[in-house]
């Protein structure tokens, strides 16, 4: 008799606009579930200008799945980046094994408090990723592990949200710190 693969869930968070929903679209073999909504006067204060041609943004959250073998799956979950939806996070982040922080250089600013979410509201183990949007590192890691105060403890790496061999590999830097995090 056959049973159902093995799941784990991870979540996928960051501020706005850092590519959240671009990183599960790559990766997800099924087409992957979107709460995108046009930005509206709500939204007011949210600068879009950083990632040019945005006009939608998730409102819920993104899903998307990935069979890692016949036995196992992963269980994507992309919480939204704007801080009017982050009450919602709790929710999102409630039974997931680890989460994926994306960060972008050009906004480092807005990976701060998403980083202080998982390290004060959350006993999941997470790790940081820097989403290289241009295809090239444009700062050492060191250099982004001073400014984000992140301790070393805490896995920091680059990653391309559009690639997904890059998004592959920085799940399984996930999977590995998260499984030796809760052993």
């Amino acid at each position: 008799m056959r049973s159902d693969p093995a799941s784990v869930k991870i979540v996928i968070s960051g501020g706005f606009g850092v590519g959240k929903t671009t990183l599960i679209g790559s990766i997800s073999e099924i087409p992957p579930v979107h709460t995108e909504e046009v930005m509206t006067e709500a939204s007011e204060g949210v600068d879009p200008a950083p990632v040019e041609g945005k006009t939608t943004t998730t409102v819920a959250f993104d899903f998307g799945r990935l069979t890692l073998d016949e036995n196992f799956q992963l269980f994507l979950f992309g919480t939204p980046g704007q801080g009017r939806f982050w009450f919602m996070w709790d929710d999102v982040c409630r039974g997931a094994l680890g989460a994926l922080v994306l960060a972008d250089v050009n906004r480092i600013t807005d990976a701060f408090p998403v980083i202080d979410y998982f390290e004060r509201e959350t006993d999941m183990p997470f790790a940081v990723a820097v989403n290289w949007w241009n295809g090239e590192e444009t700062h050492e890691l060191d250099e982004i592990r001073q400014a984000l105060a992140l301790p070393n403890r805490v896995p920091l790496f680059p990653v391309d949200a559009r690639d997904k061999y890059s998004v592959n590999i920085a799940l399984q830097e996930l999977m590995e710190y998260a499984i030796r995090s809760v052993s």
